[in-house]
């Protein structure tokens, strides 16, 4: 029997609290805080508040990147938000980032403190505010932020598509899965195309598009996204798992995908981040066999 068979809509939508699976206790059809949580403020003019999801990680990655650049000025202080427990209603993080999502950056070292949420948009603050990670040639631009813009456009079908319907809806369903999968595989294939020619997504350069890019779609690939490697026969998109290794490999990478993670291998997870130091306790061993 199909969907439409089993389910009609009604008229007028009413939200039901109790239905959607896994991420029912997350999920709510309005905006605003429900508590009052003041975040916590540390010594750096950065102060990050994520989590290790692909979006959190690409933040992380970005500003350990730039701090192995020798930008001392991206040191940083990384908050956990736990979204499974609300955190990211409280009042204090809904005046950082009033859509109430990770991650979100105050950055300090301006009067007033500036705010920037959505991840694309803090990697391109960071990016100008630094001086790195873009092209060196300005003609190279439009193409690096229109794989920017791509990510952030179609990491929701991937996301919120393919991972919601095959990993975390209470019931599995034929069309949004097939409808998903589909989307998935094509963007895998747009990547896959694009990097046939050239080193990095937009050019020979490494730049945030890479860094946007990677934690959804190259962790996708090595097997770190719902479980989905094998039914997306991943491994036919060669030109995607070089790229996706090759990031991979790099330190920064490495210790960026560590921030804020709370979930997975105990040795990869480093909660908060305060200091560079704060990685000594996992060993580059721990880190470099995660990473193979």
């Amino acid at each position: 029997m199909s969907d439409t068979e089993t389910y009609q809509p009604p008229k007028v939508w009413t939200w039901d609290a109790e239905n959607g699976g896994q991420f029912a206790k997350t999920n709510r059809p309005i905006a605003g805080p429900t508590h009052d949580k003041e975040l916590p403020v540390g010594k750096h003019p950065l102060q990050l508040y994520s989590l290790a999801t692909p979006n959190g990680v690409k933040v992380t990655v970005m500003l350990e990147e730039l701090l192995a650049l020798g930008k001392t000025g991206a040191e940083y202080d990384a908050w956990l938000i736990k979204i499974g427990d609300g955190d990211q209603f409280g009042s204090g993080f809904v005046e950082v980032n009033p859509n109430s999502k990770i991650p979100a950056l105050m950055d300090h070292s301006t009067t007033p403190p500036t705010r920037i949420f959505e991840s694309g948009a803090i990697l391109l603050y960071l990016a100008e505010k630094h001086g790195a990670f873009l092209p060196s040639d300005p003609a190279k631009r439009p193409e690096m932020l229109s794989w920017l813009m791509w990510q952030m456009g179609s990491a929701p079908y991937l996301g919120g598509g393919f991972g919601h319907f095959y990993a975390y809806a209470p019931e599995k369903m034929e069309y949004p899965i097939n409808r998903f999968t589909m989307e998935a595989k094509r963007q895998l294939d747009v990547l896959d195309r694009q990097l046939a020619e050239r080193p990095f997504i937009a050019g020979d350069e490494y730049t945030i598009a890479d860094i946007a890019i990677w934690p959804w779609y190259g962790q996708l690939v090595l097997g770190r996204l719902y479980s989905a490697a094998e039914f997306l026969d991943v491994e036919s998109y060669k030109n995607v798992m070089a790229w996706a290794k090759k990031i991979d490999a790099r330190p920064a990478v490495q210790r960026g995908r560590m921030v804020n993670r709370a979930f997975g291998e105990p040795e990869l997870q480093l909660h908060e981040r305060h200091d560079a130091s704060d990685f000594e306790t996992k060993t580059q061993d721990k880190i470099g066999t995660a990473a193979e």
